[in-house]
């Protein structure tokens, strides 16, 4: 007689869309034999998941290994291809929802929703084992074929939206730049009250002028290779650049003053925008490198003012800022509207943004 080998798992049994299902807990270590992933060689069409990205796995194992008292996973979903027996606990009713979950260890679990998850976590216990000993929450669902496996994916999927960026800064409480961020959107006389905190793009008429994910991405830019300043001074040194820089846009002042109205300023002129915002870090990071002290910026930085901002100006920003009339934030985009205001500040353009505006130069 050949011997019947078991997993038991403490389990809670549910029922959804008249389908039993069991939630319980797997040691980290079982992951990786238990849910062995072999589809990659499989049409699209014969499997349930998608190709297995390994472009995402060293970001969350990175993460793992950085947070190792206070990492949080989210549930791994799967199906079980098995003749499973649910054991109510001892004394308890027939129908109970607690007790335990015998699986064949020759049963075949297919994962429905969390295979990268699972990847990053064999590849970190490599470096940690003694992760093998915690646990990931895991939802069993029983294996009714191929087709509903690939159902449950689509399904699992449909509705999921990733978190907006800035809605991201401002809950990160790891990264010190977002807490860098929120301190000057929160604070500075520039940006309170005028910050959007959750979308990463204004409706057309909101009152805001900025995003927080906008006003983020230009602090990464401005403190881009620079490490030798503590979090009270790189604080300071962001309020007093953004001081300096409000002074040379008479429009966010007249929109803190009730002169103007936020949704006229963001669509006639682009200087509120994201990309015009990282260009402005980009410069600022240049004078960061040459000097600490706001004061030796202020004369670069007061010719601002004197630069044409108009979306009108499609001479100077259309290709660069604009694609279409539109504003465009991609990187190309970025370093050539970076190379127009460095060109007018009289500052040497770097590597990057002269490749990008010889190549503009060329096809204009």
């Amino acid at each position: 007689m050949t011997a019947h080998y078991e997993y038991a798992f403490p389990a809670i049994r549910g029922v959804q869309a008249e389908r039993v299902f069991f939630v319980s807990m797997c040691p980290l270590k079982l992951l990786s034999k238990m849910f062995v992933w072999d589809d990659d060689d499989l049409p699209t069409e014969l499997r349930a998941q998608r190709t297995l990205n390994k472009g995402r796995i060293p970001e969350i194992v990175r993460y793992i290994e950085r947070n190792p008292s206070n990492y949080t996973f989210s549930a791994i979903t799967a199906s079980v291809d098995a003749s499973i027996r649910f054991v109510p606990y001892d004394g308890a009713a027939h129908g109970a929802a607690t007790g335990v979950l015998y699986i064949p260890m020759d049963g075949r679990f297919v994962i429905n929703d969390g295979q990268h998850r699972r990847a990053a976590i064999e590849q970190a216990l490599k470096t940690h084992p003694e992760l093998g000993d915690e646990s990931i929450a895991v939802v069993f669902f029983i294996d009714k074929g191929l087709e509903r496996c690939q159902q449950m994916f689509a399904d699992l999927n449909r509705h999921a939206v990733r978190a907006s960026k800035s809605i991201g800064v401002l809950y990160d409480h790891r990264d010190p730049l977002a807490a860098l961020t929120r301190v000057v959107a929160l604070s500075s006389h520039v940006f309170r009250g005028f910050v959007e905190m959750e979308a990463t793009s204004l409706p057309k008429e909101s009152r805001r002028l900025f995003t927080l994910s906008a006003i983020y991405g230009a602090h990464k830019a401005l403190f881009d290779g620079i490490s030798d300043l503590d979090d009270e001074l790189q604080t300071k040194l962001a309020m007093a650049f953004w001081e300096i820089v409000d002074t040379q846009f008479p429009e966010w002042q007249d929109v803190r003053q009730k002169r103007m109205r936020s949704p006229e300023v963001r669509a006639d002129l682009i200087h509120s925008h994201s990309i015009v915002l990282t260009a402005l870090g980009r410069i600022g990071n240049s004078l960061l490198h040459s000097s600490k002290n706001p004061d030796d910026w202020r004369p670069t930085l007061e010719k601002l003012c004197s630069l044409d901002w108009s979306r009108a100006n499609s001479r100077l920003w259309g290709g660069r800022a604009l694609i279409g009339g539109r504003v465009s934030k991609a990187v190309n985009n970025v370093l050539l509207t970076t190379a127009a205001i460095r060109t007018h500040l009289d500052l040497p353009l770097p590597p990057d943004e002269q490749r990008a505006e010889d190549a503009y130069r060329k096809e204009h």
